[in-house]
């Protein structure tokens, strides 16, 4: 179990999660204790004991998150509930990620596109730090839609100040810039609930899902408060940013080291070019479903670098698991990474290898957006604003890295050492 209180955490942050999980899963097996974050926790590394956490006995272990996250994001977001509050968030937060409902969006990631990429241009970049402000500009416009409201470049503006003391040590005390930009954001953000709503102009993101609801609704039971609608709209924000930029980082990094795949993706994409240029017209949501070749680099990637490396759980009581005991209120954390790289599943690892991906993995041992009733409900929103992004860089630039590092770093997220610096030329 490690040292007292901290348990095994920084050797969990601090060297490669691949070597941390396979070195305890050949001492102790598929099912082993440890301790992080404060917390005792049990680690499991089979497809069928993840899928009986996440989804067959789901009821017996409840979401949980680091307090940190919880006081950042605000309790009342869908990741901390479980039963009737939780299903009825879960179905207006898809509502929104839905493929009718992206259809629209696409010109809109589109222009961020295109408006962001001459920006590197003959320029030297940190890719991490780029990719984090074009996830951010998706992200706020899923949640906002695409109005120009003085309160949406408030809330950037201080997103960006809580992200900064989140990844840092969020210290939440009156005072404190963090607990500032906390209650400064909330209040914001009933700001422009307010305004919309005296405008009796709800559309939009997000945001107008979630007020429609409320008008909606009829009963009493079921009707969202403005701190529900704040916190649920923060949390789309958090869940859209920093993972959805980890990946895209990856993403590039993959096709520098792999020529011939950077080839092979610039071919097919010159051939969805062709055609838009043809038609004289945009990308639609139908351009980006023809797109087989990016589309599973995209999968391989997110096997490979496996963002997210586990996820919570809690057990909600003492439960009896595969001839061990879970005491009640111990973390049950389902390693994706491990699954995600194990030679049975997936031969050679840690070779990247989109064509792996011609036929479908067996069910439960690919879970990039986890798996249940607490999957990621903008699974789809990611996809489509990276093969937007492909589309766009792989047609019109070329780049090279700078560093001389080559290698992992992980704060919280595992990413290419230094974030990926490159030189872009056209």
């Amino acid at each position: 179990m490690g040292w007292p209180y901290l348990g095994e955490t920084l050797k969990l942050y601090t060297e490669n999660p691949n070597s941390f999980f396979s070195n305890r899963q050949k001492r102790y097996g598929d099912i082993f204790k440890t301790h992080i974050l404060g917390c005792p926790c049990v680690m499991i590394s089979s497809p069928e004991a993840a899928k009986i956490v996440l989804v067959s006995k789901a009821h017996l272990f409840k979401p949980t998150y680091p307090p940190s996250k919880e006081k950042m994001i605000g309790p009342e977001a869908l990741f901390f509930h479980q039963g009737a509050y939780h299903s009825k968030l879960k179905k207006l937060v898809q509502a929104s990620f839905l493929p009718n409902a992206l259809k629209g969006a696409v010109s809109q990631i589109e222009n961020i596109v295109l408006d962001f990429l001459p920006t590197w241009e003959n320029n030297s970049i940190n890719t991490l730090v780029e990719m984090k402000k074009y996830a951010f500009d998706v992200a706020i416009i899923s949640a906002f839609g695409d109005k120009k409201e003085l309160e949406v470049e408030g809330i950037k503006h201080l997103y960006q100040c809580l992200e900064k003391g989140y990844n840092s040590m969020p210290l939440n005390f009156p005072g404190t810039p963090f607990h500032k930009s906390m209650k400064l954001l909330n209040g914001t953000l009933r700001k422009l609930i307010a305004k919309r709503k005296e405008n009796n102009n709800i559309d939009g993101g997000l945001l107008g899902v979630l007020l429609k609801s409320r008008e909606q609704e009829t009963s009493s039971n079921y009707e969202l408060s403005d701190s529900q609608i704040a916190d649920n709209i923060i949390g789309v924000i958090f869940a859209a940013h920093d993972t959805t930029a980890s990946v895209l980082t990856w993403v590039l990094k993959y096709l520098h080291d792999n020529q011939h795949l950077l080839e092979a993706v610039t071919k097919e994409q010159e051939g969805v070019r062709q055609s838009l240029i043809e038609a004289n017209r945009g990308l639609t949501w139908e351009d980006t479903r023809n797109m087989p070749l990016t589309s599973r680099v995209i999968q391989e990637t997110l096997r490979t670098a496996s963002i997210l490396s586990f996820t919570f759980r809690e057990a909600v009581h003492d439960v009896e698991f595969e001839g061990y005991l879970i005491p009640k209120g111990w973390k049950v954390l389902p390693l994706f990474r491990s699954i995600h790289h194990c030679a049975e599943f997936f031969p050679q690892p840690e070779k990247f290898d989109p064509s792996r991906f011609e036929v479908p993995p067996r069910p439960n041992t690919y879970m990039p957006f986890g798996n249940g009733v607490h999957s990621c409900p903008g699974s789809e929103l990611a996809k489509l604003e990276m093969l937007i992004f492909v589309h766009h860089l792989t047609t019109t630039y070329r780049w090279k890295a700078t560093g001389d590092e080559d290698g992992i770093q992980y704060g919280p997220f595992p990413v290419p050492k230094h974030g990926f610096p490159i030189m872009v030329h056209p």
